[in-house]
């Protein structure tokens, strides 16, 4: 997992989710034993902002924008596609593993979500959506489940958290940019 030896996509694609609740995050189900959360932000205006937004979460901007390397085996619109995110650089970062269990592509409401895989050192999922509302506000939403799963994050303690909130931050503000054009 990084230092040295970047995980590559292809060698997780039958590794199973470090979690049973799958989906559960896009119904915004909290499972027993885990901690939730869902932030969610109005990013823009109108049809074109959401067509905007819409290409953009599912194009992996969201983790881009948080400064996160991205390597998938395919696009994120396709459940089964296992991605890797690295955080910090290609050799010395750190391996995030999961696979897209959901996705939604048409509609007034398109995302999608990923879970966990092993060597992420949390276990749970999280889901990344984009609405168009009646009244023409773009709305971007996470969801998220999760526990500590690695003794690093368990170590990392309350700075994990404080971590995740700044990705969550420029996650949002990444989404924003692109519908804005």
């Amino acid at each position: 997992m990084g230092l040295f030896s970047a995980l590559d996509p292809t060698s997780l694609v039958d590794a199973p989710l470090t979690y049973e609740a799958v989906g559960a995050a896009c119904a915004g189900v909290v499972p027993d034993g885990f901690r939730g959360r869902s932030v969610s932000a109005v990013v823009g205006s109108g049809r074109a902002d959401f067509e905007r937004a819409a290409a953009a979460v599912l194009d992996w901007r969201a983790q881009r924008g948080a400064g996160l390397r991205v390597r998938a085996t395919g696009p994120s619109s396709e459940p089964g596609t296992v991605v890797v995110l690295t955080a910090g650089s290609p050799r010395l970062g750190y391996d995030i593993p999961c696979r897209v269990v959901w996705a939604r592509t048409g509609g007034d409401e398109r995302g999608f979500a990923y879970g966990t895989l092993p060597g992420h050192p949390e276990s749970g999922e999280e889901c990344f959506l984009v609405r168009l509302t009646p009244a023409g506000e773009v709305v971007y939403e996470i969801r998220v489940f999760f526990r500590l799963a690695s003794p690093a994050a368990r170590l990392a303690g309350p700075l994990g958290l404080v971590l995740q909130r700044l990705a969550t931050a420029r996650y949002v503000a990444a989404i924003r940019r692109a519908a804005r054009g």
